[in-house]
């Protein structure tokens, strides 16, 4: 069952920019090999140089196996731009 989204939904400020934001992350993670579907992914908010920007995380599920390789792709909350993407070992 679908819910259809309302309109105070869609005025949601913080909602629209971390949809965004994550569409943006999602489609830069694709495109360095990231299987975003069997991603574990983690999302914070950070503070960066008087803005703020979304911090999204692409993990491995089997993060107890299997260690570093993370991809943290920052994106500007306000026109969801990736200001840099950060790739761990």
């Amino acid at each position: 069952m679908t819910t259809p989204l309302t309109a105070e939904v869609l005025q949601d400020d913080i909602a629209i920019s971390l949809a965004r934001a994550m569409a943006a992350a999602n489609k830069k993670a694709r495109e360095l090999g990231i299987d975003v579907a069997r991603s574990l992914i983690s999302i914070v908010q950070q503070p960066q140089n008087g803005d703020s920007i979304w911090q999204i995380n692409y993990g491995s599920q089997d993060y107890v196996n299997r260690r570093g390789g993370d991809v943290l792709v920052e994106v500007d909350m306000r026109d969801a731009t990736i200001r840099r993407v950060l790739h761990g070992q």
